[in-house]
């Protein structure tokens, strides 16, 4: 299975990382995120995403998720990269993770192919009308706000 592993500005990753949690009820084996923190120093950084990288990687491939393309963080994912082994793909989000999650058994260059389709579809004007009378998706959490 293709391993996933998010490299972006603190704390976004381990936040995408709870998010899977919450909807999956567990967090997702070969997922694992970098934040980088700010002033931090790249080569560490690097070293960080290297080991997490060969943590996640069964050698089924990996993909690297990272946030805004140019960045520092876009900046350490990219020297992550292998041909046909390791692919990073800038402009992480949830539904773009989500995809991922779920579309990981096959190989990597299909994955990455639905990936920055589905990310270019994403981004979308939403109609109020087009949600008139839909019904809320349950989280499992109580909707009378208990907790």
């Amino acid at each position: 299975m293709i391993g996933i592993l998010l490299v972006s500005h603190e704390p976004l990753g381990t936040a995408l990382l709870n998010c899977t949690r919450h909807i999956f009820g567990r967090l997702p084996v070969q997922l694992a995120a970098l934040d980088v923190i700010p002033d931090e120093d790249p080569e560490v950084a690097l070293n960080a995403a290297r080991q997490l990288l060969a943590r996640i990687n069964d050698g089924s491939g990996a993909l690297v998720l990272t946030d805004v393309f140019g960045a520092t963080p876009s900046r350490i994912a990219v020297q992550l990269a292998e041909r046909e082994r390791v692919v990073v793909v800038a402009g992480v989000n949830l539904p773009l993770l989500i995809k991922a999650l779920g579309n990981r058994r096959g190989p990597l260059d299909e994955l990455v192919e639905t990936l920055v389709d589905a990310g270019q579809r994403a981004i979308r004007l939403v109609d109020p009308a087009e949600l008139a009378g839909a019904e809320p998706r349950s989280t499992g959490e109580p909707t009378d706000g208990a907790r």
